[in-house]
């Protein structure tokens, strides 16, 4: 499965513990990542400076569903339970 072009849940359920350019200090679950753009796309795709958690999630369609608001709620259950 491909990501799905402006859904950003990856990006703000989440909690991310390694530095993220602009959050030296990772960032908490359930707030949006300060690369996430108005797009919800991710404004350091690609590049070195991004975290390797993020370049290493895999869309997979137990996770993110068919839509943004299904894949938010389960990664947020997930966050929960760890």
């Amino acid at each position: 499965m491909s990501c799905r072009l402006g859904c950003g849940a990856c990006c703000i359920a989440p909690s991310i513990s390694s530095p993220i350019p602009g959050m030296p200090n990772g960032k908490p679950a359930g707030q949006r990542c300060i690369q996430l753009n108005d797009d919800n796309l991710c404004k350091i795709f690609g590049q070195p400076d991004r975290p390797a958690v993020c370049s290493q999630f895999k869309a997979d369609r137990d996770i993110c569903g068919s839509t943004n608001q299904y894949a938010i709620d389960v990664l947020t259950e997930l966050e929960s339970l760890t």
